[in-house]
């Protein structure tokens, strides 16, 4: 069993959740960016770095094992303002730039989040 958070990693903790929530946030408003009628969306790019980053940056500041909260509090953000939005208004919208940005947000999120967790797997005592 592991030991309990100490403060340093709770207050941590907290920060990284509130950063994926602003980010998340972020990425869905600012999805439907154009310039004139050519569509830029930059907050895909956003994604692409911010959530790996997250995730990566709670397994090591944290605890590897508390590394999928960041792309869980992200996916949940997404889908509950995306689709749920203020209003009731659909935030996410429906084309190729929605699909882009989840591919590009949670897979490498994903990735990062199953490398440290295998690593973390990979040093426990006992292990060959």
């Amino acid at each position: 069993m592991p030991e309990p958070l100490t403060l340093d990693q709770r207050l941590l903790l907290v920060l990284l959740v509130v950063d994926t929530v602003l980010l998340a946030v972020l990425e869905l408003f600012f999805l439907p960016l154009r310039i004139g009628v050519v569509p830029l969306p930059v907050t895909v790019i956003v994604g692409a770095v911010t959530t790996p980053w997250l995730v990566s940056t709670t397994a090591k500041l944290v605890r590897p094992g508390l590394s999928w909260v960041p792309l869980a509090v992200w996916v949940v953000v997404v889908f509950g303002l995306g689709l749920l939005g203020p209003g009731g208004d659909l935030v996410l919208i429906q084309d190729w730039r929605a699909l882009v940005l989840l591919g590009a947000s949670a897979l490498p999120g994903a990735l990062v989040l199953g490398g440290g967790l295998g690593q973390a797997a990979g040093r426990k005592p006992g292990r060959g």
